[in-house]
């Protein structure tokens, strides 16, 4: 009997999925636990609600527990690799995988650090659902460049599905592949924008049958709330709060007319 393969998803379908993406999430407002780094909560929590899911995230030793049961998805970013956030991811991973709820590993400054890219690979035994990351992170992880077929050699490899970000971002689950060209440049001028996207890919991925598209729709929805936000922003101050209004007022109609999504 030949292996079965993941359903094909167009381009067509992938779009239709993003656009979807905000009213499931508003219909089901699912509970994401984030461990993030200190600068990106207050906008990681934002976006999060703007969206129409429930955030938390709480850090305590005696509190992660009873948190990550409760919760949906659960997001673990690096950026702020102190003990205490190093305990918490530590256990909320392990009750992750007791309870089947589908997690993020955002590797954050792997590149800069070799304490942290030692236990991002650790982390990656743990069988995180999606990778969130940049090209510098991802070339330090994989030891391979930040291309097509290195995405789609690494989501294979590890059994997990693969976004990497950048001025085209790519989403693979080791088969399929997706480019997404939505976004703008003020992104990059705001602290923890690809931090509070993550927080919104593990929270598709709640809503979402299928990982892949779940990924490749929220890096979709945020690029094109990136896009109207810059489109009535002065600088990145008044890009930061538009971009949780972007979010807020989207509509599907908004995320079929700016898609830029292609299977490849």
């Amino acid at each position: 009997m030949t292996a079965q393969r993941p359903n094909p998803v167009t381009s067509a379908e992938l779009v239709d999925f993003a656009a979807q993406l905000l009213p499931r999430l508003r219909a089901r407002a699912p509970k994401v636990h984030c461990i993030t780094n200190t600068v990106a909560q207050p906008i990681t929590a934002n976006v999060l609600l703007a969206a129409g899911a429930i955030p938390s995230l709480t850090t305590s030793e005696a509190e992660i527990g009873a948190f990550v049961r409760s919760a949906d998805g659960v997001l673990a970013n690096l950026g702020t690799l102190d003990p205490e956030r190093h305990k918490a991811i530590e256990t909320a991973v392990l009750h992750a995988a007791k309870t089947k709820v589908p997690w993020l590993l955002d590797p954050v400054f792997v590149d800069r650090s070799e304490f942290r890219l030692d236990y991002a690979k650790a982390l990656l035994t743990g069988r995180p659902v999606a990778v969130q990351l940049n090209g510098a992170e991802f070339k330090a992880l994989s030891g391979a460049p930040p291309n097509q077929d290195a995405v789609r050699t690494f989501a294979r490899s590890h059994g997990t599905i693969v976004a990497l970000t950048g001025e085209v971002d790519l989403v693979s689950d080791g088969r399929r592949l997706a480019t997404i060209s939505n976004g703008d440049a003020l992104m990059g001028k705001v602290t923890a924008m690809g931090c509070a996207e993550s927080a919104l890919a593990t929270a598709a991925l709640v809503v979402g049958e299928d990982p892949f598209a779940a990924v490749v729709a929220a890096l979709t929805v945020f690029g094109i709330a990136g896009e109207l936000a810059a489109a009535v922003s002065k600088g990145p101050g008044t890009f930061a709060f538009a971009i949780i209004d972007a979010l807020h007022t989207m509509t599907a109609e908004d995320v079929v007319a700016r898609a830029k999504v292609a299977d490849a």
